[in-house]
């Protein structure tokens, strides 16, 4: 059986330059080459052999086609013996030695052959694994242009840069590092990282990633993050991660496999000695033994859960959800409860003015209100500063300029607009309108003219476009309503949750109670999954069954402590990875029944039969090859597609925990 190790992404042979360059092309594998050189020296001894050429035609070709195709797996399965470990990949080659020691020469060669073929196509599946999230994540340049203090240009290598260092991105060049726009504008191609279709606006104090596309502007930026903390940089450790972590089933099926292994080479002697007592042939007795250890590895067995779960974690990288391990991956279609954090997860996690009532006897219609308070709010750099700005310009309003501009925190700004003073605040005097809006969970602005109120501004975090539809997916999916768990004040959580679509909501929790409330659930007997984003949803990522942070707003503790990161902040993702999961879990199984039923039939039919050892090596090998490209086929965008659909659908998939409470339920 071929090698399960997984490369080291920073180590993998890099895609040749072609038409899609972040594909691999098979040739380019090394375990590839030596399958194809075995392939041609077999295809060019056979015709010679059974044409009844001399030996000294076809024997060399043979020997090439077993050293090809058979060194590397010997050489792996003579150090596994060393370190008193039997290697089923070591069996094979005895297998095939020993085929041809008894005069079966083009059966080993045939052995070999499939053999590495097998080997090579688990090491495509993980070399285009390495591509797709490679694909993603658009890596920094290797130099960039550092200026000194005088003004002088250096180019240097990126991991040179340090925080506070100033660099210089021309137009059309990708940025060397994190960091904050120091002056300048341009537009940047972020899609890479945040997944937006549209290049991004930048000017002075926006931020910039490593990696990014540079527009037509040039851009002075400030070095915020140094080259191995960059987003990048972490996006690619947490692949990594997914490349070297191995699921539960795999390590129980690799814990089983050294006993295993010797039982089947117990089993090969007796196979071997008994019919040799009886009065067997030895050539016989031989070739049934050798057949039997062939049909009775459990290459498909140990090969089966690997490739699904790995094919499934590249292709969710894919489409913007990097899942840190196969191990996370399996996990995720076992949830039966979800968590949501609100401000950032179920919203957008920015205001949006909702509301904007001008108070009788003010003078003022609502475009009239909305125009003055952000004419004053203009210099302000206060989030709800500039939603109130967004909203006038999305109105197409025409903003006076503001002089003697001062803004206080905690109270609001004021500036001389038109002549006349302008104060926006936050509410002091009990009006109608302030508590009407705050009883809707809105947050209310003040807006005063020469010293009286002349309206009312209302604002809110907007919940996310796709939110109503994904908690609907996620209830259908693990058969509970999902519960919102928020530190925000309790009416703004109702009203965001009645728009989601939310029913069980716990707000003015504390981290700790976040933690309290997961715990409480997981109790229950709920494998929980907490979607978040904050620092304060870090614990809750942490203690939960499978924590999933939102990419774009999230904090570095909670892309840190979640097991996946949703890169295009799409809460949508979020039942897509899980039904991919379970997909994922469904052909795991699906890969072990057939791998066992194949080495069942053979078994028996060597033991009760005459089963020909060219029949068994096609058989045996024939199903680890089967089982190989049943797990490639979650690399399709078709996969992901599917699982989308199904988690929209709300249709129930394998592997559902449904119970009759709901996870709202519980918490009550």
């Amino acid at each position: 059986m071929p090698s399960t190790d997984t490369p080291n992404l920073r180590n993998a042979p890099p895609a040749p330059p072609a038409r899609d360059a972040r594909r691999t092309r098979l040739l380019a594998l090394p375990e590839a080459r030596w399958a194809a050189a075995a392939l041609l020296l077999f295809l060019l001894a056979l015709p010679l052999h059974l044409a009844g050429a001399p030996a000294w035609a076809w024997g060399p070709p043979y020997a090439l086609a077993y050293g090809c195709g058979g060194w590397e797996p010997g050489r792996a399965g003579l150090r596994a013996l060393r370190g008193r470990t039997l290697d089923v990949d070591l069996l094979m080659v005895v297998a095939a030695l020993g085929a041809a020691a008894v005069g079966q020469v083009t059966d080993g060669a045939l052995l070999i052959v499939i053999f590495a073929t097998s080997g090579a196509l688990e090491a495509l599946a993980t070399a285009r694994t390495a591509d797709s999230v490679r694909g993603l994540l658009g890596l920094a340049p290797a130099t960039a242009a550092r200026l000194s203090e005088d003004g002088t240009e250096r180019t240097v290598p990126v991991e040179e840069l340090a925080v506070g260092d100033v660099v210089l991105v021309r137009p059309g060049e990708r940025i060397g590092a994190d960091g904050l726009v120091l002056d300048g504008a341009s537009e940047v191609d972020q899609a890479g990282i945040t997944g937006e279709p549209l290049p991004a606006a930048k000017r002075a104090g926006d931020e910039v990633f490593a990696g990014t596309l540079n527009g037509t502007g040039a851009l002075r930026v400030r070095v915020g993050r140094e080259a191995g903390d960059s987003v990048v940089a972490r996006i690619v450790e947490l692949v990594e991660e997914a490349s070297e972590t191995k699921a539960p089933t795999q390590l129980f099926v690799e814990r089983i496999e050294q006993r295993y292994s010797l039982g089947m080479v117990a089993a090969t002697l007796a196979v071997f000695a008994v019919p040799l007592l009886a009065g067997a042939a030895f050539t016989d007795a031989l070739l049934r033994a050798m057949t039997f250890m062939i049909v009775a590895s459990p290459c498909a067995v140990v090969l089966a859960t690997m490739p699904p779960l790995l094919s499934a974690v590249a292709n969710a990288g894919r489409h913007g959800v990097l899942v840190k391990s196969a191990v996370v991956m399996e996990r995720l279609g076992r949830v039966d409860a979800v968590a949501l954090d609100k401000t950032g997860t179920l919203t957008e996690g920015a205001p949006h003015v909702t509301d904007v009532r001008p108070l009788p006897g003010s003078g003022l219609d609502p475009d009239g209100l909305l125009a003055l308070a952000a004419a004053a709010e203009q210099p302000s750099e206060h989030p709800l500063a500039r939603a109130v700005v967004a909203a006038a310009r999305a109105r197409g309003l025409t903003l006076a300029d503001a002089a003697d501009f001062a803004s206080t925190p905690g109270v609001g700004v004021t500036a001389t607009v038109a002549g006349r003073s302008v104060a926006v605040t936050a509410p002091i005097e009990p009006l109608s309108f302030v508590a009407e809006l705050e009883e809707a969970g809105r947050t209310a602005v003040l807006v005063s003219r020469d010293g009286a109120a002349v309206g009312v501004l209302g604002a809110a975090d907007r919940v996310r476009p796709d939110a109503a539809a994904a908690v609907a997916a996620l209830g259908a999916l693990t058969g509970a309503a999902p519960v919102l768990l928020t530190g925000d004040n309790p009416r703004a959580a109702r009203r965001a949750a009645a728009e989601a679509g939310v029913t069980g909501v716990r707000a003015g929790l504390l981290p700790q109670d976040k933690v309290a409330a997961v715990q409480e659930l997981e109790t229950a007997g709920r494998r929980v999954l907490m979607v978040g984003d904050g620092v304060n949803d870090a614990p809750a990522l942490a203690a939960a069954h499978s924590g999933v942070a939102m990419g774009r707003t999230g904090s570095d503790l909670a892309l840190e402590s979640a097991d996946a990161v949703v890169v295009r902040d799409e809460l949508a993702a979020v039942p897509a990875v899980v039904a991919l999961s379970r997909r994922a879990r469904s052909m795991v199984v699906q890969n072990l029944v057939l791998a066992a039923a194949f080495i069942a039939v053979l078994v028996v039919w060597d033991l009760v039969g005459t089963l020909p050892l060219p029949l068994g090596v096609l058989g045996h090998e024939g199903s680890t090859v089967l089982v190989g490209l049943n797990g490639l086929r979650l690399l399709r965008d078709a996969a992901w597609d599917r699982a989308a659909g199904t988690a929209a659908a709300g249709r129930p998939v394998a592997w559902r925990a449904v119970t009759g409470r709901a996870a709202a339920g519980v918490l009550r």
